[in-house]
């Protein structure tokens, strides 16, 4: 039998221990998360530009960022579910809709660029220099040349769909080929085949040099390529880092950021990949 003492000393212990294990729980919950989960279109991982300011990020604000560069259309998806924090994509009227919904919330304008119709020099569509888009994918399609796709629910594949629905045409056939892939692969497969595709530019230019492909159509407006950052909302979404979303929103948008972007490629290809366009007017975009 334990004697008074045994038996308080033993009460002690076990305080001391419920009372610790209360602290480090206490202490865990109010930890703020440090890692930033970003969802984002492939273009920006491609053309190298998150290399250059996520480590600027990391080191301003004591974040790590785990990036997630897939198509835009599952960066949104990620975002629906709350399995992001941010998302920097390029499908506005894919975006609006999550807007609404109340799954993201502080929505800014980044950056835009363009996309244009890449092909063979041999041009058997005979596109070049045509300054509509739809025009090039009507001599595309009348003559069954071979057009290589997304065909992943990326802000390209939608900006492809566009186009393809201004003539009415659901393409499909041997000389439709979906690759189901990121903007990088889609255009290696273009090249192999000889055959076209829509990418946006910055990837073009920072693959241009293994590529055998020109630029054959570009400026028209419908080909204007615009992005977006937005937090991922933390009311709707408790597991979501807020103030790690929120952290770098306001990073994409500040002056420091837009002036990297400014100047990101020019030492390489002569012309920047994407232009600043924080604070501006979207309908302004372009003109």
């Amino acid at each position: 039998m334990l004697s008074r003492s045994s038996i308080r000393s033993a009460t002690r212990i076990l305080l001391t221990a419920l009372l610790l294990a209360i602290l480090a729980i206490s202490s865990s919950a109010a930890a703020p998360a440090r890692e930033v989960i970003l969802a984002t279109t492939t273009s920006t991982a491609d053309t190298g530009l998150l290399d250059a300011l996520i480590p600027i990020f990391e080191q301003k604000t004591g974040y790590v960022v785990k990036t997630i560069a897939v198509g835009t259309g599952q960066a949104l998806a990620l975002g629906s579910r709350g399995e992001a924090d941010v998302l920097l994509t390029h499908a506005p009227s894919s975006e609006l809709p999550l807007v609404a919904s109340g799954d993201v919330v502080e929505r800014r304008l980044v950056m835009h660029n363009d996309f244009i119709i890449a092909g063979p020099a041999g041009d058997p569509a005979k596109v070049r220099g045509l300054k509509a888009a739809a025009e090039a994918f009507s001599k595309i399609y009348g003559g069954q040349s071979v057009f290589v796709s997304r065909g992943d629910d990326s802000g390209t594949h939608k900006k492809e769909k566009e186009i393809w629905g201004k003539l009415n045409v659901k393409p499909s056939g041997r000389w439709y080929v979906e690759a189901g892939a990121g903007m990088a692969h889609t255009l290696n497969i273009a090249s192999e085949k000889e055959g076209y595709t829509l990418t946006d530019r910055g990837t073009y230019l920072a693959l241009k040099k293994n590529l055998a492909l020109d630029i054959l159509v570009e400026g028209d407006a419908i080909l204007l390529n615009i992005y977006h950052v937005m937090q991922v909302n933390p009311a709707k979404f408790s597991k979501v880092n807020g103030p790690g979303g929120l952290a770098f929103v306001e990073f994409m948008v500040s002056p420091e950021v837009q002036k990297i972007i400014s100047t990101f490629g020019v030492d390489k290809y002569g012309d920047p990949l994407f232009f600043p366009d924080a604070g501006k007017n979207v309908d302004d975009l372009g003109k």
